[in-house]
């Protein structure tokens, strides 16, 4: 006997399910309104993009576009078959390079490379085949004329498979890029500065889950786009962002700043503020490269920065000796860094500065922040931000100032569930009991005057006897039973029952609506 296939959702996936839902559905709407109090309008972007968006924008050598992004190949639905075998192979190979040359498939430098690659080992086969046919008219083959052709043959199948047909394509890992890329494709630099954008929703990438973090992740995302680099943007940004923490009563909220200066060009031949800073790290990081772990050994030549953002144990003594780069900021940065702090304090925003708070990427600058909350253990950080001026102009556009964060909303839904503020069941405000057919249509008309008025209201599809229907809205947690049968709709008067004490009273038809407004405000 067949056995059923029992279907789950991929490991680091999961389905959100009510009464849970609702907790994601009020902190969403608390970021719609706090953030549009502050002027931003909401984008939806596509959830894939060109993997090559991810690439210049994150960074090729991150772990996330060189190991935790979802990419694959789009290939068109009407390339024809290639065939893998045998003689089959040389007119697949054939039929390929032809696609190429016709622009009909990727003309990029890694298929040109490819291509290139094929075609060579193409001269090669025919050579081999052609030696191959004549001794073979011979009958004298021998074993390693036969093993020479079929090296040859499996090479360039192999070089065909490795031929790239269609664009990649990523699933989004996070939202910056996407935005920064509609704001130059719709023009955006056009529209009265600055663009505020926000968008919510989810994000993708392949690491191990654990508490908090999953392969599809949910980001609330906001950024400011063109305009000033004023500081009070940056501390209006802040604001903003600590205002919504606010609003959704997460606890134990704790702010870090910091400035990482600028990737200014070296000034009479001498780095100046993250350059010099960076040159003077990597000096100090080398004097102790030893005592530290492969991961820190590495980065001290790609980008000593990440060494700053280490949390291994060993390591912390080390790094605390380390220059700061507070002490390498220009002129420039440093009154830059001084005003946001001002207007932070002018906004009554509590902060703590953190030397260690960095952003590894060059168009990242100046003001960095992260904000971490409780319930989440050491990897307790709900939001990262920071200016990225030079982020727009990477990506083929003008050159236009950029700040912005992102709130890990997964880490945010726990941490409030943690504090029990997302512990209330969904429920129903009102569950109609009815028997008798004009009590049917009664409670249809009640239900949808209830749910005009905004209420949660349960309709039992066929009549049930009370004492089942009270039972039922029980179940479903229903603060009020609206209780209908011949009598109440006889008199108007209809029966409105307590779930929680069982109190029952007498309430006017005309005046129910207003009688649960009333009760629901007490």
């Amino acid at each position: 006997m067949a056995t059923k296939t029992k279907y789950q959702a991929i490991k680091g996936a999961r389905d959100l399910l009510p009464p849970g839902t609702d907790l994601w559905a009020r902190v969403e709407q608390a970021a719609r309104e706090v953030f549009g109090s502050y002027g931003f309008g909401e984008i939806r972007t596509p959830i894939f993009e060109p993997t090559e968006l991810f690439a210049r924008a994150v960074g090729e050598e991150t772990d996330i576009v060189s190991k935790e992004m979802y990419t694959f190949e789009d290939r068109p639905s009407d390339l024809p078959d290639f065939a893998r075998g045998s003689f089959d192979v040389v007119k697949s190979a054939n039929e390929l390079i032809g696609l190429f040359r016709a622009g009909e498939i990727p003309q990029g430098s890694v298929n040109k490379i490819r291509i290139a690659q094929l075609e060579k080992k193409l001269e090669q086969w025919h050579s081999v085949n052609e030696k191959f046919q004549s001794i073979a008219r011979t009958d004298q083959v021998l074993a390693g004329d036969l093993e020479d052709f079929g090296t040859t043959t499996s090479q360039v199948a192999f070089l065909t498979r490795d031929v790239q047909l269609g664009d990649l394509i990523s699933l989004r890992p996070e939202a910056t890029a996407s935005i920064c890329r509609a704001y130059i494709e719709h023009g955006m630099a056009q529209w009265p500065q600055p663009v505020k954008l926000y968008c919510l929703g989810p994000m993708f990438r392949r690491e191990r889950p654990q508490k908090g973090r999953y392969r599809q992740f949910y980001q609330i995302d906001a950024e400011i786009l063109g305009g000033s680099d004023a500081p009070g943007v940056d501390a209006e940004v802040i604001e903003m962002v600590m205002v919504f923490f606010e609003r959704v009563e997460l606890p134990g909220v704790h702010l870090e700043l910091n400035s990482i200066g600028h990737s200014a060009p070296p000034a009479d031949g001498k780095p100046v503020c993250r350059r010099a800073y960076v040159e003077a790290l990597r000096a100090a990081l080398e004097k102790v490269k030893d005592k530290l772990g492969a991961d820190s050994q590495r980065r001290i030549e790609t980008n000593p920065l990440r060494v700053l953002d280490s949390k291994l144990e060993s390591e912390q003594a080390i790094i605390a000796t380390l220059p700061k780069i507070g002490d390498y900021l220009c002129d420039d940065c440093a009154k830059h860094y001084a005003e946001v702090k001002r207007q932070l304090d002018a906004r009554g925003v509590k902060y703590q500065e953190n030397w260690r708070l960095v952003r590894g990427l060059d168009y990242y600058m100046r003001t960095t922040f992260e904000i971490t909350a409780k319930g989440l253990g050491s990897q307790n950080a709900v939001c990262g931000g920071g200016r990225y001026d030079g982020l727009i102009e990477l990506l083929g556009g003008p050159a236009t100032k950029g700040i912005g964060f992102a709130i890990g909303e997964d880490r945010l839904i726990l941490s409030l569930q943690e504090a029990g503020k997302g512990s209330a069941a969904a429920g129903r405000d009102v569950f109609i009991a009815w028997m008798g057919e004009k009590a049917q249509a009664t409670a249809i008309a009640a239900a949808r005057k209830l749910r005009d008025a905004g209420f949660r209201v349960e309709l039992p599809p066929v009549e049930q006897k009370f004492g089942k229907a009270l039972g039922q809205a029980d179940k479903l947690g229903a603060r009020y039973a609206l209780i209908l049968g011949d009598d109440e709709v006889t008199s108007g008067q209809w029966t409105v029952k307590t779930l929680a004490d069982g109190k029952q009273e007498k309430v006017a038809e005309k005046e129910l609506v207003e009688w649960l407004r009333k009760s629901f405000r007490g």
